[in-house]
């Protein structure tokens, strides 16, 4: 993995893609179209490719969902993780990892069951639950 590793968030006001230094996503990146803030309160989907770039770069608790297409509990939880990023705006990065798309990941952090959610601080981990939850344990468990 390379210090320049971007990341394609879709802005949340006006639908356009930015491509972000994974570096650069503390510093409240702003839509290269609109101006508008990027991530403040958004869930951003990661992958093999970008998790770790992302993790080390940030120093806010990072919150992973680790979850599947196919999982009736992570599609029932997936509304909750999304109003929990907005509650918990600047905070706490929340993050969506698909473990069928991204395997290594998967097996690296153990996932036996979906939805798991990982809390990463400094790129460790320190808290792990498995089973959907509701948006307030979700922001609990960010620290928020």
């Amino acid at each position: 993995m390379t210090d320049d590793t971007r990341l394609h968030a879709s802005c949340p006001h006006c639908g356009a893609t930015n491509r972000v230094p994974a570096a650069r996503v503390d510093e409240r990146p702003s839509c290269g179209r609109c101006g508008q803030p990027l991530l403040d309160g958004q869930v951003l989907a990661l992958t093999d490719a970008d998790f770790d770039a992302v993790a080390m770069a940030t120093d806010r608790p990072m919150v992973v969902d680790f979850w599947a297409a196919w999982c009736g509990p992570c599609q029932m939880m997936a509304p909750a993780f999304k109003q929990a990023a907005q509650q918990l705006g600047q905070d706490a990065l929340l993050v969506k990892v698909d473990t069928d798309a991204n395997p290594q990941l998967a097996q690296r952090f153990a996932i036996r069951s979906i939805p798991t959610l990982v809390k990463i601080m400094q790129g460790r981990e320190v808290a792990r639950r498995s089973g959907a939850l509701p948006a307030g344990a979700i922001v609990q468990m960010a620290g928020g």
